[in-house]
């Protein structure tokens, strides 16, 4: 293949990564692509480097350099935490920084920017990777970081590829697809803006829920909605809401349609809980308790929570379905935990409920 045609290819590479700042080096450590987030980060002062190696005009020692070296050496994409960057011509970065290999040499380099760690920062942070937001900014990083390399990869062979091979190179590379979709859903769990609350009717977003269930997942099945006509409104993010309700929903319409016996059913019930408190997920000690008084229910008449994952339901990966993901629970629990509320359940063979509790809107809680 003729070097302009492996460039494209390694450009292409680097587009499609977007959401990070990456810089490509061909099998000579010239710098070949950076894609717009490295461009916004160092000010689009990267153009000279590609008239000349990049890993020459790094400081001798360079920790870029290492990982590149490593990367190149062990033939797998490798990743280093906190790093400094120095580029020339540019401050000090220190950064999160993986490199994968993309064939022939050439190396795909990203960077997280971060900011200078303290013991204070480094205490959170090794607790955040316990979190569900943790695990969603890590695997984001780690999962991105070989999957660029593997399309860039197809992409190459793809573009030398005989007809007969064609389709195995499309196929590498709608399978990378579909796999950064998944990453993609993963990423939702390292968002940690706080929902754009406004007062919200509760009762609104259950019924937009029943009426996507009753078209959709719950087709065939008993569904009853019964509502207090008297609760104020609650405090939160209207689509994001729909989201924890309707994926609720889904799961008590598929638990119950795995009876087999045409009898499934499922109801949506509210209710005010006078004197209900929650505790952040800030007020580990003890302070702090807030309102959560209004109540959503969602039961359905399915075989129950396995006993083996009750412990564990609201983490990701946890699942019980052959095709499922383990992801929609703790999107679940993360969105309700980040409006100031909270999730329970209690399962058995029958009858398993799902207790959504919120916030009141603060003009109605006054």
């Amino acid at each position: 293949m003729r070097d302009g045609q492996a460039h494209a290819a390694l450009k292409v590479a680097a587009f499609d990564l977007g959401a990070e700042p990456a810089l490509i080096l061909d099998k000579d450590g010239h710098l070949v692509a950076v894609n717009e987030a490295a461009e916004t980060l160092f000010g689009q002062n990267l153009s000279f480097l590609a008239k000349g190696r990049l890993v020459s005009a790094l400081p001798p020692g360079s920790a870029l350099e290492r990982l590149i070296e490593r990367c190149l050496v062990e033939e797998r994409s490798v990743r280093e935490r906190r790093l400094d960057v120095a580029l020339p011509g540019q401050p000090v970065l220190t950064a999160d920084g993986a490199a994968a290999p993309l064939g022939g040499g050439a190396v795909l380099v990203t960077l997280r920017p971060r900011p200078p760690m303290t013991g204070a920062d480094n205490a959170g942070d090794v607790a955040g990777l316990r979190s569900v937001v943790g695990l969603g900014r890590m695997l984001a990083h780690e999962i991105k970081n070989p999957l660029a390399g593997i399309r860039g990869a197809a992409q190459l062979l793809k573009a030398g590829a005989a007809a007969a091979d064609l389709q195995f190179a499309e196929l590498i590379i709608d399978e990378t697809e579909r796999i950064r979709r998944l990453v993609d859903r993963m990423e939702a769990f390292s968002e940690e803006t706080p929902p754009a609350s406004s007062p919200v009717n509760i009762h609104r977003v259950l019924d937009r829920v029943v009426a996507l269930a009753a078209n959709g997942v719950a087709d065939d099945l008993v569904l009853q909605a019964v509502y207090d006509p008297s609760l104020p409104p609650a405090w939160g993010e209207e689509d994001q809401l729909i989201q924890v309700f309707l994926n609720l929903a889904k799961n008590a319409a598929e638990a119950a349609h795995s009876r087999g016996d045409g009898r499934g059913e499922i109801s949506i019930t509210t209710a005010f809980r006078h004197g209900v408190r929650v505790r952040g997920h800030r007020d580990v000690n003890g302070g702090n308790l807030s309102s959560a008084p209004l109540e959503v229910r969602i039961t359905d008449n399915g075989p129950g929570v396995p006993a083996g994952i009750r412990d564990c339901l609201f983490e990701p990966f946890v699942t019980t379905k052959a095709n499922g993901t383990g992801l929609g629970l703790a999107l679940v629990a993360k969105i309700v935990g980040a409006h100031g509320g909270m999730i329970d359940f209690e399962s058995k063979p029958g009858r398993t409920v799902f207790r959504v509790l919120l916030p009141v809107a603060p003009f109605a809680a006054s």
